[in-house]
């Protein structure tokens, strides 16, 4: 007895894979299955070769991943000279362009600006301290009004953070040191200390500033 599920089975075979190659032409003389076959044939020749163009793609993916700088892979890229901020996330690349453009501003560094905008807050504009520090810079509120600045805004954040840079640069005699220690500490205790003031908190973040910025 004749199956009519398979004949429909394979009908609807047939409809599918003429939707997607065309209608099939007819060979003369060859055999209904013969059709069929090469149909099929062609059709699974062209699923092999998408999954190996889409392995060939992940495989690319991952050893660009694999062999990308760490500035790439997540910390502020910001040089001596031009920033390849096309090389960085869309959050991060703004950010770096608000560095070297407030560093520029200050006439400060911009690698001391990313060095303290790293250690401060990871680069993270929405970081708020315990103390209430605020942003990328970490600004106090009092800081950021002295500063003309609001604080929570990300390029004003950047802006306050390069001046205030550039007032302990010039109330310590260009000393990078100080004035570091100054921006975590304040101008007072780096004074008083004639230095780095013997804060472990303080000496910790010195050396790590220094450690980026170098």
């Amino acid at each position: 007895m004749i199956n009519m599920t398979d004949i429909a089975h394979v009908r609807q075979r047939i409809a599918a894979i003429q939707q997607q190659f065309g209608q099939l032409q007819q060979v003369p003389g060859a055999a209904f299955g013969q059709t069929l076959a090469r149909a099929i044939q062609t059709q699974d020749a062209a699923a092999k070769a998408q999954t190996q163009q889409a392995k060939s793609a992940k495989a690319a993916d991952r050893q660009s991943a694999g062999t990308a700088s760490p500035k790439q892979a997540g910390t502020l890229n910001v040089g001596t000279g031009m920033t390849a901020v096309s090389d960085l996330p869309p959050a991060d690349a703004d950010l770096s362009a608000f560095v070297q453009q407030a560093a520029r501003e200050y006439n400060v560094d911009p690698r001391l600006v990313s060095a303290v905008a790293q250690t401060e807050s990871g680069g993270d504009q929405s970081a708020v301290s315990p103390a209430g520090a605020i942003g990328v810079m970490q600004l106090m509120p009092d800081t950021a009004a002295s500063l003309g600045v609001n604080p929570y805004d990300e390029k004003q954040n950047v802006e306050g953070g390069a001046k205030y840079l550039r007032e302990m640069l010039d109330a310590f005699g260009g000393d990078v040191r100080k004035a570091v220690a100054a921006y975590n500490a304040g101008p007072a205790a780096v004074k008083a200390y004639g230095g780095v003031p013997p804060y472990r908190e303080t000496q910790d973040y010195v050396s790590k500033v220094l450690d980026l910025y170098r």
